[in-house]
């Protein structure tokens, strides 16, 4: 009788302990019951803010990226400073030029009064950035979810983690390495430059000092960008289609237009000529393995299961 109730017993456990490891999981259903409204709530206040500006698809897109650079896709970029630790909005990469945190803070509002408490801010945050892509008209990807939120945030991890605008590719493949990213990864994910701006102060030392870079493209940008002043004042990263998301950030790079020195690099002669190449010529490659590096970089380094906690307001902890 007693070993039919220690049966019973490591059978009890082993059911908790299995259903514990599925939490600790990641995947692209585990909302389905829990919150079953996420998915749409999402798309629709996506849609909606870029059609208010269309330029908000890649900010959000680019929050992502440096979200998850830092110490994991944990919604960390999201927190303000608080009298415990100065958060990475003000840090160099971000400050004044990291956007969407209030189309974030519309999601989580409508997501928190459909589904109160279940829904991690990072969650949302990886669904937005995908959202973004498709209806810019770019490729899906399956989102997996299960992320919880951090309970901190550090400006000098910021500052130390997201690649900076100026280097080479040698410090690039690096950076990418660092977090588990291959180097198809890293030319793929650069592509998301296919859309978006960018400030003069990160461009303007490609477009003053360097020599792979296109003379008339490079004299076009001058006077938008001064060797010094207007720091602020933006330029396209793709040229020709900055709110369509297509190949043709690869074909500039070909032609050395690429806005900033880093984008540049990837076609510079360097082992990355082949794959901007590859990409360049064919759209259907390059949506594949952006797709296939979004759900990759999404899911480093993730909270979950009893770590981190839901924030209820993705600016601070709860």
């Amino acid at each position: 009788m007693a070993s039919n109730y220690f049966l019973l017993f490591l059978l009890v456990a082993a059911t908790l302990l299995s259903e514990a490891d599925a939490k600790k999981t990641l995947s692209s259903d585990f909302y389905s019951s829990s919150c079953p409204e996420l998915l749409p709530i999402v798309q629709k206040e996506v849609i909606k803010a870029i059609k208010n500006e269309t330029r908000i698809g890649a900010s959000l897109l680019r929050l992502l990226f440096h979200d998850c650079f830092v110490n994991g896709c944990d919604a960390s970029i999201l927190l303000d400073d608080t009298s415990s630790f100065v958060g990475e909005k003000t840090a160099a990469p971000n400050n004044n030029s990291a956007r969407g945190f209030n189309v974030i803070d519309d999601i989580k509002a409508k997501v928190e009064k459909a589904c109160p408490r279940v829904v991690s801010c990072a969650d949302i945050l990886a669904l937005a950035a995908r959202d973004s892509v498709v209806y810019l008209g770019g490729p899906s990807w399956k989102v997996s979810l299960g992320r919880r939120d951090s309970i901190t945030a550090s400006r000098a991890d910021a500052n130390n983690s997201i690649p900076s605008p100026l280097l080479n590719l040698t410090a690039l493949k690096t950076s990418f390495s660092n977090q588990g990213l291959s180097v198809k990864d890293l030319v793929a994910l650069s592509g998301g430059h296919t859309i978006g701006l960018a400030r003069c102060l990160t461009f303007r030392g490609h477009i003053y000092n360097d020599s792979d870079i296109d003379a008339s493209f490079a004299k076009s940008l001058q006077s938008k960008c001064p060797r010094s002043g207007n720091d602020d004042s933006l330029a396209p990263l793709d040229l020709q289609t900055p709110t369509h998301f297509d190949n043709l950030y690869f074909k500039n790079l070909l032609n050395k237009k690429g806005l900033i020195h880093s984008d540049q690099e990837l076609f510079n002669g360097g082992s990355t000529d082949k794959l901007v190449k590859k990409y360049a010529i064919n759209t259907d490659a390059f949506f594949k393995a952006f797709a296939k590096g979004m759900a990759k970089m999404s899911k480093i380094k993730t909270l979950t299961g009893s770590q981190g906690q839901i924030r209820i307001n993705c600016r601070k902890v709860n």
